[in-house]
């Protein structure tokens, strides 16, 4: 069988912060978006997989001005994991350590999604990471489990899971799995689950934004959260970590 070489890196493709969304004035909290990509490929990010962070980014930019939040979608250099490389686990990393050369020492919030929220996972360990949300992640196949994902770096940072449960691309079972290992060694992780709905989260996207600004208004700013992101974080395995997403959630909150 002939071996396809991967095409080769261009040494002058760079990682980028996209345009800054949010506070114009003093900088207080950054939340970093890192979009979903494929296993493989070392091609620039897709349109698509950009455009796609762009309501989200909004609805966190709305919700977070008064506090001094900006909001960046990074741009990748390459669309792909790339096996061992990582590729945008370094940018992630990159992106947080542009984020204090930018605005000094502010608390970071990495939301992923799909192949972002693996990266988002697994950059935790910067220092200027305090929080991390992770939204249908991607992780390892079941035979690749004997040497699956770490979690020691999530110690010391607030960790919030949420996964549809008719999810076809990305298996939830592997994200309880993740959860578990964590809530292990961090206290301060929980899991929600979006009954019936799929990858895209599309039949419940505004609870599942609601909860995503719940989450960074109080990890951040240190705003009190709703009631079941308490109860989430606060309960032990496997309650905190299989919260039901309720139908409505934000609805009666003032974000």
């Amino acid at each position: 069988m002939t071996q396809h070489a991967l095409p080769q890196r261009d040494p002058e493709v760079t990682a980028r912060l996209g345009k800054p969304l949010g506070s114009g004035l003093s900088v207080h909290g950054v939340a970093l978006l890192l979009p979903a990509g494929s296993a493989a490929g070392t091609r620039r990010p897709s349109f698509r997989a950009l455009a796609a962070q762009r309501p989200l980014a909004r609805r966190l930019t709305r919700a977070g001005e008064e506090d001094g939040l900006v909001v960046h979608v990074v741009r990748y250099r390459h669309r792909g994991w790339n096996g061992p490389a990582a590729d945008p686990v370094h940018d992630a990393q990159w992106a947080a350590e542009e984020v204090v050369r930018r605005y000094g020492d502010v608390p970071v919030c990495l939301i992923g999604t799909g192949m972002g929220a693996r990266a988002a996972l697994r950059a935790a360990g910067h220092p200027a990471v305090t929080a991390v949300l992770a939204i249908a992640p991607w992780l390892p196949e079941p035979e690749a489990l004997l040497d699956p994902d770490p979690v020691r770096q999530l110690v010391g940072r607030r960790v919030l899971l949420v996964h549809g449960t008719n999810d076809e691309r990305t298996d939830p079972d592997l994200s309880y799995r993740l959860a578990e290992r964590a809530k292990k060694l961090n206290r301060d992780v929980c899991r929600f689950e979006v009954h019936s709905d799929g990858h895209g989260l599309q039949q419940h996207r505004p609870e599942v934004q609601a909860l995503v600004v719940d989450f960074v208004r109080g990890t951040l700013f240190g705003h009190h959260f709703a009631r079941p992101v308490a109860d989430a974080l606060a309960a032990p395995p496997p309650l905190g970590l299989r919260m039901p997403l309720a139908s409505g959630f934000g609805q009666s909150l003032h974000h």
